[in-house]
This record gives structure tokens, C-alpha cells and sequence, in this order.
């Protein structure tokens, strides 16, 4: 008596593991492009904050009129996108068997995503345009144009991701000189102001075995 074996559905339907695949490649560009692309801006939080916003806003207005129910590949693809354009001489392998120069990488995904799915991938389309706007209005206006960039962040707002990245340095700064303080005091009881000029601490000054630590702050 013979026996007959089934696999389970998802391997007898290689279609289905490609729409897997395809789903962790973009959350993967997503979390791996937005970090590099925020490392490429100098780690600023004001600019990045901006580009999300303005890639976020574009796509959610072009939603209703393109029937793009879910957002995520766009935003993908525009990150994707821009950082291709901004790194033309980095090589990339695709599973193994494509290389190609990375500002390549949005059209391959997009074939990808054809084959996969069998449709027009309106959504990374939509996304690699939004990014082509934004790298065309960044990187080359400014060159024809006397250095003009339109889409930089406003100052109010590069002035709100700044105070916020103050206040938390001054914190952090703080909570250093206090643990500085906590340990000299521990290796030698006696007391020792803390000077500070101009928002730089200076030395510990020794003052005597039998007056109270402060910290003192010397005016302007």
C-alpha cells in the first residue's frame, strides 16, 4: 500500500512565499534606508522629520485619486529612491543574481514587485516620484539656482528639533556632573565648588574640610 504525502499549501505555492518576501524586502528598506538616510543628513532630526513629513503628506494627498489603500511601499520606495540617487557609485547584489549600482534599486524592486504580483506596482511608482521631487528639489536645483533650496526645513522647525536636542544635552551634561561630583566625594571628603562659564564646567576646586559642597555659578 502506497502512501501519498501533501506539503503544506504555502509550499506548493511558490507565489505565496515571493509575497512574503516582497512584504519583509520593503519593511526591511524601510528601517534599514530611513537610518541611513537620517546618518547621511548628519544625524539631524529636523531634517529627516521633514522629509518623512513631506513624503508622508504628498502620498496621503495622491492616495484618494491613485487608490493606494496602504502607504507603506510608497514610503518605502521614496526612501529607497533618494537614497539611491544620493550614493550612484554603491554596488548592490539582488538575491544574488542581479548587480547593479544602487540608484538602480527602486526599479528592480519594482520589477519584483511586478512579477510577484502580476500588477503595476502603482504604490512604489507613487513613491519613486515623491522621492525624484524631493532629490531633484534638494540636490540639483540648488545647483542651477544659486544654492536655493525649496524644500529645506523651515527655521521654526529646525529651531524646535534644536531647543529639544539642548534641553536634552544640557540634562544629560547635568546627570554626568553629578555622577563626577558623587564619585570625587567619595574618594575625598572634602567639599568643592563647581564653576561654570558660559555653559562649559571648569576644574574642582578644592576649598576646605569643613564647609558644605555647592556648586556656584559665575555671572556673565
Amino acid at each position: 500500500m502506497s502512501r501519498s504525502y501533501s506539503l503544506p499549501a504555502i509550499l506548493q505555492l511558490p507565489v505565496g512565499v515571493y509575497q512574503v518576501t516582497d512584504l519583509l524586502f520593503h519593511v526591511f528598506f524601510l528601517q534599514r534606508y530611513s537610518r541611513l538616510l537620517e546618518e547621511s543628513a548628519g544625524r539631524s532630526p529636523a531634517f529627516f522629520s521633514w522629509l518623512l513629513l513631506y513624503a508622508t503628506s504628498i502620498l496621503l494627498l495622491a492616495s484618494p485619486f491613485l487608490s493606494l489603500p496602504f502607504l507603506g511601499s510608497s514610503l518605502s520606495a521614496s526612501l529607497v529612491y533618494i537614497w539611491g540617487r544620493k550614493n550612484p557609485d554603491t554596488r548592490l547584489s539582488f538575491l544574488g543574481l542581479l548587480v547593479f549600482t544602487a540608484p538602480y534599486l527602486p526599479f528592480v524592486l519594482m520589477a519584483f514587485s511586478l512579477i510577484v504580483h502580476g500588477t503595476i506596482p502603482k504604490d512604489e511608482i507613487c513613491g519613486a516620484v515623491v522621492g525624484h521631487i524631493w532629490y531633484y528639489f534638494t540636490d540639483v536645483y540648488p545647483q542651477m539656482y544659486g544654492g536655493v533650496r525649496p524644500l529645506d526645513p523651515p527655521a521654526w522647525w529646525r529651531r524646535l528639533f534644536e531647543s529639544t536636542n539642548t534641553q536634552d544635552q544640557r540634562a544629560t551634561n547635568a546627570a554626568h556632573i553629578n555622577n563626577d561630583m558623587a564619585a570625587i566625594a567619595a574618594r575625598d571628603p572634602s567639599p568643592f565648588y563647581v564653576y561654570e562659564k558660559d555653559g562649559n564646567y571648569g576644574q574642582v576646586e578644592l576649598l576646605s574640610q569643613w564647609t558644605m559642597p555647592f556648586c556656584s555659578k559665575i555671572g556673565d
